[in-house]
């Protein structure tokens, strides 16, 4: 017997007002007593789906709390892009992600890229992942590597070939390693309107900020923990998903300035005396993702 909350009945019934068509029945999920639902934790709940729910695609949520009806999933290799570690489930997104990476594959193609390896992505209906990140929640976030495609990995080699880390320590690039990688691909994907934010490790930015110290395009592109060996970029939310919630702005200018120099102090770096984060539960995301995890 499927045991529905007030709450998710209150959604079904919102959801059936709505323009999204769904495939295949159940707007409710019934492997858990709804008390027990909203109180497990959610990547335990997604960490098994393996197909996307099957309607209008749409991103709920924040990138770190959040989930994704509609989702598709990247080819494994597109003209111009290999998509890597498919073991892992994680090569699913917003079709205006996919979109994305086939323009900036293609650009970086045009500037003598010959391709690029796309690494996690989201999964099939987004939410929180069982291990590895935070965000990439509402399938609107990709990891570039830092590694360009010099030729187009076979199925064992998309698991067991590695990035380039590209940073020494805490501070110093690898300049052989840096010349080698696709460092220029980040400055297209930083050129697209569709982009809100770019991560890369402190000593990336500042590279960039030497060769290129007053492109505009230098804002989205923010220095923060790890991306060492890959370049994280976040689209901000498609125009039509009234409830997907941007992420704040970055602060104006180039960020190459005090903000960038705080990296290279030990400040960043101080073991933290906060609890880590808890676990996200079905009651922390957006009420529409109890609807998306049931659904068929």
């Amino acid at each position: 017997m499927c045991v529905r909350s007030a709450s998710t009945v209150s959604m079904c019934k919102k959801r059936g007002t709505m323009k999204h068509v769904i495939l295949g029945a159940a707007l409710c999920f019934c492997a858990l007593p709804a008390d027990a639902q909203e109180h497990a934790a959610a990547k335990n709940l997604f960490k098994d789906i393996t197909s996307p729910m099957r309607t209008a695609p749409e991103s709920f949520g924040g990138y770190a709390n959040g989930c994704l009806a509609g989702g598709v999933k990247l080819f494994e290799d597109g003209p111009h892009w290999a998509a890597m570690r498919l073991s892992r489930q994680r090569n699913w997104g917003h079709p205006e992600l996919a979109d994305f990476i086939a323009r900036l594959s293609a650009g970086a193609a045009r500037i003598g890229y010959h391709g690029l390896l796309i690494g996690d992505m989201g999964r099939a209906r987004g939410g929180p992942m069982i291990s590895g990140h935070r965000s990439h929640q509402s399938g609107l976030d990709v990891d570039i590597w830092m590694r360009p495609m010099t030729e187009r990995p076979n199925k064992n080699q998309r698991e067991s070939w590695s990035s380039y880390d590209v940073v020494k320590g805490r501070s110093a690039l690898d300049k052989a390693l840096w010349q080698k990688s696709a460092w220029r691909a980040i400055e297209l994907a930083a050129q697209d309107t569709a982009v809100a934010r770019i991560f890369v490790n402190p000593a990336i930015k500042r590279e960039l900020c030497k060769t290129t110290s007053d492109a505009p395009w230098l804002n989205k592109v923010r220095p923060w923990w790890g991306h060492d060996a890959h370049f994280h970029v976040r689209l901000s939310c498609p125009a039509h998903d009234k409830e997907c919630v941007e992420q704040a702005p970055p602060p104006a200018g180039s960020g190459c300035g005090d903000e960038l120099a705080w990296w290279f102090t030990d400040e960043p770096y101080k073991p933290s005396d906060k609890p880590p984060p808890k676990d996200l539960t079905m009651n922390d995301l957006p009420k529409a993702c109890g609807w998306v995890l049931g659904a068929k």
